[in-house]
């Protein structure tokens, strides 16, 4: 389609390759149409990312949320135009994206509470890194799914026969599928969606993940386990990290090592590294946030 001639100056920014187009919206008046999106966001013919993010303020679309602190709204959008629920390297880079903008002061250590579609979230500047309190999760299928360690069954390119499934929840929803080596991993065709059953109302992100093991120990004393993911991301196709694919990932693994499953794990996606850190019902999220230009779009 052609693009609008009055589209916002939009910087470009990414989480261990997971990619995004952002811009402020301080008004609330510059909501994007999914087709406007979807253009934009098109990697051949438009800017090209994983997914574009309006900052809105947080009371003009969601005044419960600002009254619990929240004074910036991540406002979402998948590649497709679709909306996502959450996004947890896109969470990150809005942080760093509003910092640059001038429109958040973040000392290191600091926490700022952000409006999503998933609930209030607090993001941890870490350096030049932030962690994020993903919340409470889930499994979809209950205690019953998680204690089993499947509940569905996925089929990809790649992959002579089905393999099982746990399906999880994390704002947006995940279906996790162990493989036994990382050439199977890497051998794998995600160029399109893998087959979930049964199938999800509104989609499912879908990792595949190989157990690596064991890191060295955190300075508590703590075990870290070991993980590479690979992620077909609704809406947007395989994408180099998911930030709530990694903490699913995380959390599956765990659930199939048992009773004295490490708490800590390093998730290595295409992308690079991520940090995820489970805490009962709750997960966080750790990685960097690198912003690395502003694109001005043409008219048509």
């Amino acid at each position: 389609m052609t693009l609008p001639t009055d589209l916002p100056t939009l910087t470009k920014g990414h989480g261990t390759g997971n990619d995004f187009l952002l811009f402020t919206d301080s008004e609330g008046t510059g909501e994007l149409s999914p087709d406007v999106v979807a253009a934009i966001t098109n990697r051949h013919t438009g800017i090209g990312a994983d997914g574009l993010i309006r900052a809105v303020p947080t009371a003009l679309v969601d005044p419960a949320a600002a009254e619990q602190g929240a004074q910036w709204f991540m406002d979402y959008r998948n590649a497709d135009g679709s909306l996502a629920e959450m996004c947890g390297n896109g969470i990150r880079v809005f942080v760093a994206y509003l910092r640059h903008a001038g429109l958040l002061d973040l000392p290191d250590g600091a926490v700022v509470p952000v409006g999503t579609r998933a609930g209030v979230l607090g993001v941890r500047r870490e350096g030049q890194e932030y962690a994020v309190d993903m919340g409470t999760w889930r499994a979809t299928g209950g205690a019953e799914a998680l204690a089993s360690g499947f509940d569905a069954s996925v089929v990809t390119r790649g992959l002579d026969e089905q393999r099982p499934g746990l399906r999880l929840e994390l704002g947006n929803p995940h279906t996790v599928v162990a493989l036994q080596d990382e050439q199977t991993l890497a051998e794998l065709d995600l160029t399109s969606l893998p087959g979930v059953d049964p199938q999800p109302e509104h989609g499912s992100n879908v990792e595949f993940v190989v157990p690596l093991g064991e890191a060295e120990a955190t300075e508590d004393g703590g075990r870290i386990g070991v993980l590479r993911m690979r992620v077909y991301e609704r809406g947007v196709g395989e994408t180099l990290s998911c930030g709530t694919g990694a903490c699913a990932a995380a959390l599956a693994v765990r659930a199939w090592f048992g009773d004295g499953a490490p708490d800590h794990w390093q998730v290595h996606v295409p992308g690079g590294r991520l940090r995820v850190r489970v805490d009962g019902d709750r997960v966080e999220l750790a990685g960097p946030a690198e912003l690395v230009g502003v694109v001005t779009p043409l008219p048509g």
